[in-house]
Formats: structure tokens, C-alpha cells, sequence
């Protein structure tokens, strides 16, 4: 469909006004401090890929409640020095899948930590092996409204902290720099890599691609489509439960984690996206970093004619081009 959102040069400016709740940061200072409580590896079993190149291995760690969390972690076969870790996150009804079906980085020369995302992996890829035992809360049957009504109760309570223990947990294994972190996720992935780089200070980089959660409230308004369309459908029909909603959401507003985040930062963005509305991406993007006390380096890049795909290839193609200057820059500092 033709651009629907915001025209470009207002994109650019785009650094809305945000519904903040004042206790956003004990909020979340409580909850990862509660899950810090466990050691975070579980195990770390070695898998039989039929990949010559990259070893595998399955990795179960503590995320939300000390829950275990799987993972898969891939390092390029032979290679024995400590590599960067590249932390990714999946898309939106996506688990974990197989190991083999994401090879980008490890192929880069990268170690590779892709999470599991609890509670999902049936709406396409090649399922997820995480069940969420805390979703009983008030809401509707998809992860976006699970426990809608309350800030303790939602699913991304427990997803954004699955992902910021997923930092701990591959800086605890065998041949990771964990100096140089990164935290990479398009759509729902996307989101959540945000999150992280609001939550973990010392992150070395992070790539998002076509973010959810981010101007949930706006996006809200603009699109039926995606996980914002069934909190719509849900609000449809629980009439009056709109304020309920609207205070949970804005602790999972991802400009809010934006606006405290201190990594270097590499956005894309699809003008004709109607999942993730590209105002959202601006507003994050325009926000980062402005309250951590820092200005990180950050860059976005912005597909005109695409949707929710974005760039695809060709941004994966600008990430991995980008981040090994941004690493190297992190490996002097350090």
C-alpha cells in the first residue's frame, strides 16, 4: 500500500511526547533484579547440526522468574579465540526454530546466542520449545494481550526480561568477548533488542529492524494489522478497559527503553510498514540516548516503497558492515 504514516521530513523531526509512568525504572529495576537472583545457565549440550562450519550448541538458561529459557549458540567450527556475541531476538508468534535456519552471523565470524520466545513459536518457522507458565493473567489468547490489564501480569514482562538474562547467560559461555555484547532483532526482535539497550548499560552495539512496541499508542490508531490489531480487537470488546491497557503498555513502550539506552545503534525501517508504523522506529531513533547522559553513535535507514520487510537483505547487508568498525572502536575503549 502507498506510505501511510508520517511524511519523511517529519519522520525526521518525530520526538513525541510520552506518557511516562514515574516508577518505569523501579519497575524494571526490580524486575531483572528478581531474576538476577539465579545463575543464569542452566545447561549447555552440544548438537549434532550435520554443519561442518559452525558448532552448535542447545542452551537452557534462567530468564523471568528463574524460568528456563532455550536458546540455540552457534560459533564458527575451529576458530578457539573469544568472539563477539551477537544476541538475537525472533519475530512475533516465531520460537526458536532450528539451529541451521539462522546462520548469518555465525557465518560472519561472530558467536550466536538466538532465544527462544516463550510462550509462542506456533504461528510460523519451525516452533519453539519454551512454554510461559505465567500466563493465566486477564487477556486475550495472543502474546500482545496476555495479561493486558496489568503491568506485573503482561507477557512482555517476561519476554524483556527472557531477553536481558539471555546478555547474562552468553557472557558466561565459553569463547564470548563479553565485552562486546550486541543485541540484534527485527519486528517483535526488534523491540525487544531496544529493551535491552535500555536495561543493559554496558551493551557494546545494537541493530533493530522495523521495531515493535514502539508509539504504541500511535500505532494504536493507525493499524488493525499485527499484534497492535489484537489489542484493538480486545479493547473492542472489553469496552472500558482502555486505561487498564494504556498504564500497561507504557512500561513497554520502547521509547521510553530508547531514551536510556547508551550503545551504538543501527535502525531500518519500511516507509509503507503497517505492522510497526514507521513513526514509532522515529521515535525511538530521534530519542536514543537522550537521557543516559551519552551521545551514541546511531544511524537509520529508511526503505520508501517497503512494508514491514524493510530493507531485508540489503540492511542485513548494511549491519553487518557497520558493526565491526563499532566493535573495534568498543575493543580500544576497553
Amino acid at each position: 500500500m502507498p506510505a501511510f504514516d508520517l511524511p519523511p521530513t517529519e519522520l525526521e523531526r518525530h520526538r513525541p511526547a510520552l506518557e511516562e509512568p514515574a516508577d518505569f525504572d523501579a519497575f524494571w529495576r526490580d524486575t531483572i533484579e528478581e531474576a538476577a537472583r539465579w545463575t543464569p545457565v542452566v545447561s549447555v549440550r552440544p548438537v549434532d547440526t550435520g554443519l561442518r562450519l559452525t558448532e552448535t550448541w542447545d542452551v537452557t538458561f534462567r530468564g523471568f522468574a528463574g524460568d528456563p529459557v532455550r536458546a540455540w549458540f552457534s560459533r564458527p567450527a575451529g576458530v578457539s579465540e573469544p568472539l563477539p556475541a551477537v544476541v538475537e531476538y525472533a519475530g512475533y508468534g516465531r520460537g526458536r526454530g532450528l539451529p541451521h535456519e539462522r546462520l548469518t552471523w555465525v557465518n560472519a565470524g561472530y558467536a550466536h546466542l538466538l532465544m527462544d520466545n516463550r510462550g509462542q513459536g506456533d504461528q510460523y518457522g519451525c516452533g519453539g520449545d519454551t512454554p510461559d507458565p505465567h500466563a493465566a493473567a486477564p487477556g486475550g489468547p495472543g502474546p500482545a494481550v496476555r495479561g493486558l490489564l496489568a503491568p506485573g501480569d503482561h507477557h512482555y514482562r517476561r519476554l524483556i526480561t527472557d531477553a536481558v538474562r539471555a546478555v547474562a547467560a552468553v557472557r558466561t559461555l565459553p569463547g564470548v568477548d563479553a565485552a562486546r555484547t550486541v543485541a540484534v532483532g527485527n519486528s517483535q526482535g526488534g523491540g525487544l533488542a531496544l529493551a535491552v539497550a535500555g536495561l543493559v548499560p554496558d551493551l557494546a552495539a545494537v541493530l533493530v529492524t522495523a521495531p515493535l512496541l514502539c508509539g504504541i499508542r500511535r500505532a494504536l490508531d493507525l493499524t488493525d494489522a499485527g499484534p497492535y490489531g489484537e489489542i484493538a480487537a480486545y479493547l473492542a470488546v472489553h469496552r472500558g478497559a482502555e486505561a487498564a491497557a494504556y498504564r500497561t503498555l507504557s512500561y513497554l513502550e520502547g521509547v521510553s527503553f530508547a531514551r536510556r539506552a547508551h550503545a551504538p545503534a543501527h535502525f531500518g525501517v519500511g516507509l509503507r510498514d503497517t505492522v510497526c508504523p514507521p513513526s514509532g522506529a522515529y521515535a525511538a531513533f530521534n530519542r536514543y540516548g537522550e537521557t543516559a547522559g551519552v551521545d551514541p553513535r546511531k544511524e537509520i535507514h529508511a526503505y520508501p516503497f517497503n512494508g514491514h520487510e524493510g530493507g531485508d537483505a540489503v540492511q542485513v547487508r548494511r549491519q553487518l558492515a557497520w558493526l565491526p568498525g563499532v566493535l573495534e572502536v568498543s575493543r580500544s575503549r576497553g
